[in-house]
């Protein structure tokens, strides 16, 4: 039977080439570039970054970020390896610096991030942390990661522990002998069970150690210089702080350094009145409603220094891997949405990381600063020139020193050897560990 055209009546191939016409009509005329993000954050901050990523994909359609949690540092290494290895490789994987930038900078899958910066999206940006400072820049101060998860350790303190141990001001002491009596006036009225705790033995009590009391931590510079190789030699200040540390365990007034998330746990509940730890954990404890806190800098020997240096940065950065130029061009796009004032000033608020920008800084309000403490004027010193003390250590084979490190110092302060014989011993292996290639 024959039908007249205009009929509304197909034959079965003329129906198939319209169904294929209406498909491509109705489908997006290209697909959104990927972005895998590889990331260590943990809990609120690790909330806080899904939010941030996730505001972005909803903000425009051609960049699609998709973020891969890993438990620790070592599995997100591990998987970097074996991405490499088949070509999957994430755009950008979280790193701590380790204080062995190069190792990590001459990876064959990773590339500089200041190749970036000359993308329109993130030309003429003011990165907020001084240049000068050795930590995720390279010698000639150039940025090697994206400078997104930078920290300091500082002293939080539990304001209402404080107050009702009656000590005035209610504030923890800055020098180290000062702070002993407070504690011991804290653990006599209510903070009998943790007057004090860290998770930082090692940043605390030697590398910080060193930059707050504004001395080298290393030799060579602490290792920033071109030639000879960086070597330790604890010197008396350390003996002498490691043995009053040793004295407050055994006295009860500092509980036992962990690693761990314990000591932050503890405190982020209510349960010591004062923490050695690093200012990542800021936003995390602002989500804490029964806790009141405040955040002052780290204590130092007036015998040593007349004002207290500032401490080491420390922390992680986004680094950029080796993938195709689309791929690249869309994780600039994205790094400089995460550049922008609104978006950085958030991240800076609700962390505790150091600002990205000095405009995140400048649009921060001081009515956010209110209940912190000395929290501004911690963070500002770090946009201006640092002194030498201060700028960062480069050390090779660091990541083995600093366990070793952690080994001695507790089992020193668990009251299995002196502070003598454990500076020794450590100044030591980690000389040995130096030389090692």
């Amino acid at each position: 039977m024959n039908f007249p055209s205009g009929s509304g009546i197909l034959r079965p191939g003329m129906r198939a080439v319209w169904l294929l016409a209406a498909a491509v009509a109705t489908a997006p005329a290209w697909a959104a570039t990927e972005v895998p993000v590889w990331h260590t954050l943990k809990g609120h901050n690790a909330e806080t970054f899904q939010d941030l990523v996730k505001a972005y994909n909803r903000s425009q359609s051609d960049v699609k970020v998709v973020v891969r949690a890993f438990d620790t540092p070592e599995a997100l290494d591990q998987a970097l390896g074996a991405a490499a290895q088949s070509k999957s490789l994430p755009a950008l994987a979280q790193i701590g610096d380790s204080h062995t930038l190069e190792d990590i900078a001459q990876r064959s899958y990773v590339q500089p991030f200041h190749a970036l910066q000359k993308s329109s999206a993130l030309k003429n940006t003011r990165w907020f942390v001084s240049p000068d400072n050795a930590f995720i820049h390279d010698a000639k101060g150039q940025l090697m990661a994206f400078p997104y998860m930078l920290e300091i350790p500082v002293m939080y303190y539990n304001q209402d522990a404080f107050k009702k141990a009656k000590l005035t001001p209610a504030v923890p002491q800055r020098t180290w002998m000062e702070l002993q009596g407070q504690l011991v006036t804290l653990a006599n009225n209510g903070s009998r069970k943790c007057p004090l705790t860290s998770d930082l033995p090692v940043s605390i009590n030697l590398e910080n150690l060193a930059a707050v009391n504004n001395q080298l931590y290393a030799s060579a510079d602490n290792g920033l210089k071109a030639k000879g190789l960086p070597s330790f030699s604890f010197d008396s200040t350390y003996v002498r702080h490691l043995a009053l540390m040793i004295s407050w365990v055994r006295s009860e007034i500092m509980v036992r350094p962990d690693a761990g998330m314990r000591s932050v746990s503890r405190f982020a509940q209510g349960e010591c009145a004062v923490l050695m730890s690093s200012s990542g954990h800021i936003g995390e404890f602002l989500g804490q409603r029964k806790l009141r806190y405040a955040v002052s800098g780290l204590p130092y020997y007036p015998e040593v220094t007349r004002t207290p240096g500032n401490p080491f940065v420390s922390g992680a950065g986004l680094w950029v891997m080796k993938t195709a130029k689309p791929v690249t061009d869309a994780t600039a796009a994205f790094l400089g949405w995460l550049s922008q004032p609104e978006q950085a000033a958030r991240w800076y608020q609700q962390t505790g990381f150091l600002p990205l920008t000095q405009a995140a800084f400048d649009a921060t309000p001081a009515s956010y600063y209110a209940n912190l403490g000395q929290w501004r004027d911690l963070v500002a010193v770090y946009s201006g020139k640092s002194v030498l003390t201060a700028q960062g250590f480069r050390i090779h084979n660091y990541p083995a020193i600093r366990s070793r490190f952690q080994q001695i110092l507790d089992s020193a302060l668990s009251g299995q050897q002196p502070a003598v014989t454990a500076l020794k011993t450590a100044a030591l292996e980690a000389n040995n560990l130096v030389r090692q290639r």
